[in-house]
């Protein structure tokens, strides 16, 4: 490995591995640096996404869906399931496969293409070198024109619930419970908490979900979080906000969590606890002191809006620089700086980034929000659709929730939406086409949707925008 590579990637997520293919379609002679190891300590690439966090949490998600809905809803299709059952070591054994196949396949597409997997450590010095440490110890300094930063993000540890084996876990602990906890307590009613308490909810656990702000999933449009509230109330999940955790006690193999509410301080014991408060940047040993590279206020490495860091080819893409800490945003970022290095004109728009949460129903939202307009004092209009007036939702027996539009009073563009019901996640990537090109509501309401399909929500509600909803009674304009 003496000779010297046109790009090195530190880091094999969705940011770093995406990057490094595309650098390497464009000619480059790339490397990727990751130091994941699997269950038998291979070197893997695919990073948290991947290995422990949006893949093999959607796959639990989807096992549980399918087993609730079976033993809760499959009546009304006339479809009787007795004596049913869930063997929670099979439903781990099929997410760990969707994992390896998944690892497997960016280690294939790195042969395909040419890229260089390099397992171990990286780090970033002095004139564009990198120090690379295999999995053995051995460390040799690697040149290149130019370093992509991609290490992501880590789990946020808390001082009054600190981590012990089996009992007080994080994100990736709670995706490797042998059997549903009776107790189950989670710290953190953001996307994560929210999914993981989910999954286990669904199989029989007692859910509590503490959380320490005062509204419920705050950046969400509230209409919206107002639903999500009542769906997961419905379900069995109780969730106590305004409640600060203050500390914990582990006696024998319960522990007790001391939090203060408005009423005062307060227990609750638990089987199990998930800690879910957040991620933050993981830059531990990454960068020397004089590589030029600097971090913001908050711990982020500074990049510009092409993700440039401040040392002259040197970038950095992903949950390691500012911005919502997505997949899908750290791919694009991705083939956003290798297509950059190649002097072409990329850019990311980044005021339509979708974000999702996989509850069911599921939410998911992009641009603006109302709450957001009516802070800021902007004149908009909104148009609302119900799934339950959704032909196709109805025969789906998959009803809760509603498609919401926003748009700017004045041009009818659209500024933004949320959704919550079934399939929102692919339902509101929709309106992210249509804001990309700068749609109108009233563009997006003259289109020809497929009919009987959950999209008609989408239609429906981008007509409902100026009053011309059909398929239910228009609000009024003041």
């Amino acid at each position: 490995m003496a000779d010297k590579f046109d790009v090195i990637v530190i880091g094999g997520g969705p940011g770093g591995y995406v990057a490094a293919i595309r650098a390497a379609q464009l000619g480059l002679k790339t490397a990727c640096i990751d130091k994941w190891l699997n269950k038998e300590g291979k070197g893997v690439f695919g990073g948290t996404c991947l290995n422990v966090g949006c893949i093999p949490s959607k796959a639990l998600l989807d096992s549980t869906h399918k087993y609730e809905e079976a033993k809760e809803h499959f009546d009304v299709h006339g479809i009787t399931a007795k004596d049913l059952k869930i063997d929670v070591s099979t439903m781990l054994a099929r997410k760990d496969k969707i994992v390896n196949n998944l690892t497997m396949g960016v280690a294939g597409l790195f042969k395909a293409n040419g890229v260089t997997p390099l397992e171990g450590f990286g780090k970033v010095l002095a004139g564009k070198k990198v120090e690379f440490t295999n999995h053995a110890g051995k460390t040799e300094i690697l040149e290149t024109d130019n370093i992509i930063i991609a290490t992501g993000s880590i789990p946020v540890a808390i001082p009054p619930a600190p981590l012990t084996e089996g009992l007080i876990v994080d994100s990736s602990g709670a995706l490797e419970f042998d059997k549903a906890p009776k107790r189950l307590g989670v710290i953190g009613a953001g996307v994560i908490g929210l999914e993981l308490g989910t999954v286990w909810n669904r199989l029989g656990s007692e859910v509590t979900v503490l959380e320490a702000q005062d509204k419920f999933l705050s950046l969400v449009d509230q209409q919206v979080a107002k639903e999500a509230a009542k769906q997961i109330k419905k379900q069995g999940m109780s969730v106590l906000l305004g409640a600060r955790v203050t500390g914990t006690e582990i006696k024998g193999k319960e522990v007790t969590v001391n939090y203060s509410d408005s009423e005062g301080d307060k227990s609750a014991t638990f089987d199990k606890l998930i800690v879910a408060v957040g991620r933050r940047p993981y830059t531990e040993n990454l960068l020397s002191g004089d590589c030029g590279v600097n971090l913001d206020e908050r711990g982020f490495i500074f990049v510009n809006d092409q993700c440039a860091t401040d040392a002259p080819g040197i970038y950095a893409i992903g949950d390691v620089v500012r911005g919502p800490m997505l997949a899908h945003k750290a791919s694009e970022e991705g083939v956003m700086v290798a297509e950059r290095i190649c002097d072409h004109k990329a850019q990311i728009n980044y005021d339509i980034i979708p974000s999702v949460i996989y509850t069911h129903p599921e939410i998911a939202f992009v641009g603006k929000n109302e709450d957001e307009l009516k802070a800021a004092g902007e004149k908009y209009n909104v148009g609302m659709f119900p799934f339950a007036a959704v032909g196709r939702a109805m025969a789906a027996n998959d009803t809760a929730g509603f498609v919401k539009i926003i748009a700017d009073a004045e041009t009818d563009r659209i500024l933004g939406a949320s959704v919550i019901g079934p399939s929102a996640g692919d339902l509101v990537q929709q309106v992210v086409i249509a804001m990309e090109f700068g749609s109108s509501a009233e563009d997006l309401g003259m289109m020809v949707f497929s009919h009987p399909t959950l999209s008609e929500a989408v239609h429906e509600a981008a007509l409902a925008v100026n009053g011309h909803a059909i398929h239910k009674a228009n609000r009024k304009r003041k």
